[in-house]
């Protein structure tokens, strides 16, 4: 109803919009604008996947490969693999050129079943939970400042952290320009803390600080789990690899800059993991690495001296910076989900005067709002992304699969077939390992929770039963209103 109304406010409103269509002879359409280009797109890759992980995982990493020399090939290797199932990726985006990830993906290739179970895991769990986690990261860097000497309370932990998810989520329903500055802005503050901590390490390098790097393989523990384990926490780190897929609607020109991004963006990355894991190790031991309460501060408190200060303070830049990416690319992932029916089709309307899927970002932010009130989410997050290498290893199966199906689709890049095969034998070692190596109830309620997912699928999006549209309707209708937001229009091919 309010529809209508909206559309003509729309036209009135259009000769006072900046014209935010890169093809501004054209006219404007209520949907998702080309906006983010090569130097945004770097920046999205790196600033999203340089968040916690690095300041957190090394410890993780190292517990469970046992030694030095393993711990840096684990991290070469996880970068590689990153770099691998990006380039899956590549041809995936470029071939089916829709946001959302995995989403269109799954759904081209296995049809409607895989695609809803990977939203409904990912929009309900994975995606909210790592939201979370990373604006808690946030905030407990933020104020350790203010607590010197002892542990912020909880409280104010959680208060700024719910504080970050509505700013965040403020700034990504405004505008998808301010998103992408802020991305660019916070990705230039990160880089500094990589830097400040690579040139540190190099330094003490060059000042001959090398006994940890010596016997290096020294009291490694190689097995399956272990390696499986820490290969599962440097990839935590590295998550974030796929998130360009997620915005390739408001790419320019996808089919050169999303592989650019990729082979520019994650190598980049990798190289500084290694280095930043070098520095660590040139003021720490092996066991005093393990027993750091935050390894980057206990490095700044080292080796800074006076200026330890600025370790908390950029962290907490890059922190947010991940958790900005991450609402950016997963806001996209409701609004595919809604736009194909399998959740509310509020969340797949567009804002009429940004042009952003705000009610999407809004209900993103919401849940990981949720996911803060709970103590421990650690735990969580490490059942829940054993999970999602489980549809990263049935995504890279599909390209396999479409190359057999779906012969007649153009495929812009063509990556050797190797490659998706290798990746897809290595998820499924990653989703296995766990379990095999520490059988916990918590990985069957996880796979308990996907296949719940079939159950809504079945009653609400197969069956279509009424009543649920008939509650949704007048709410539709006034968020509608509300929101200022209306369906999506079909752009002309």
């Amino acid at each position: 109803m309010g529809e209508e109304s909206l559309r003509k406010r729309k036209g009135e409103d259009s000769g006072e919009e900046d014209g935010q269509s890169i093809q501004s002879d054209e006219p404007q359409t209520t949907n998702l604008q080309k906006q983010v280009g090569l130097i945004s797109g770097i920046c999205m890759i790196v600033g999203t996947i340089i968040g916690s992980g690095i300041f957190v995982s090394p410890k993780s990493v190292l517990a469970n490969a046992g030694a030095v020399g393993p711990c840096l090939t684990i991290w070469a290797a996880c970068g590689v693999l990153a770099t691998l199932g990006a380039l899956c990726f590549a041809e995936l985006g470029t071939m089916i050129t829709k946001s959302g990830g995995e989403y269109p993906y799954l759904m081209e290739a296995f049809g409607p079943i895989p695609a809803f179970l990977f939203s409904w895991t990912s929009l309900l769990v994975a995606k909210p939970s790592s939201f979370a986690i990373i604006c808690l990261s946030f905030a407990e860097y933020a104020s350790a400042p203010f607590y010197p000497g002892c542990d912020p309370p909880q409280v104010v932990i959680k208060c700024l952290a719910a504080a970050a998810i509505v700013i965040i989520t403020i700034v990504n329903s405004l505008s998808v320009k301010l998103a992408s500055y802020l991305q660019n802005l916070l990705t230039a503050a990160k880089m500094i803390i990589v830097i400040i901590i690579i040139v540190s390490g190099i330094v003490l390098l060059a000042q001959g600080n090398t006994e940890n790097f010596e016997d290096s393989f020294k009291g490694s523990k190689i097995s399956v789990s272990s390696i499986g384990l820490a290969f599962y926490n440097g990839l935590w780190a590295y998550d974030g690899w796929n998130q360009l897929n997620y915005i390739t609607e408001e790419l320019k020109n996808p089919y050169r800059n999303l592989p650019l991004s990729i082979i520019i963006g994650i190598p980049l990355v990798t190289v500084c993991y290694i280095l930043i894991n070098i520095s660590y190790f040139t003021v720490m031991t092996s066991t005093e690495l393990l027993q750091s309460q935050a390894v980057a501060v206990t490095f700044g408190d080292r080796v800074l001296y006076p200026a330890s200060w600025i370790v908390p303070l950029f962290v907490a830049f890059s922190t947010i910076g991940s958790a900005n990416g991450t609402c950016f690319t997963a806001g996209r992932l409701v609004y595919v989900a809604g736009r194909e029916g399998h959740m509310l089709k509020v969340l797949s309307y567009i804002s009429v005067k940004r042009l952003t899927p705000a009610p999407a970002i809004i209900f993103y932010g919401a849940i990981a709002i949720i996911y803060i009130i709970p103590g421990d989410i650690n735990t969580l997050i490490n059942y829940f992304s054993f999970a999602v290498w489980i549809f990263y290893g049935l995504t890279i199966l599909g390209l396999i699969v479409m190359r057999f199906t779906k012969k007649e689709l153009k495929r812009p890049i063509r990556i050797p077939i190797v490659i998706p095969v290798l990746v897809t034998l290595i998820s499924i070692l990653l989703v296995l390992a766990p379990i095999i190596s520490a059988p916990e109830l918590a990985y069957l309620y996880c796979v308990l929770f996907i296949l719940s997912g079939l159950i809504v699928y079945v009653l609400f999006v197969h069956f279509k039963f009424s009543w649920p549209q008939k509650i949704s309707k007048p709410i539709t209708m006034h968020l509608q209103m509300l929101l200022e937001v209306v369906p999506a229009e079909d752009v002309p091919e």
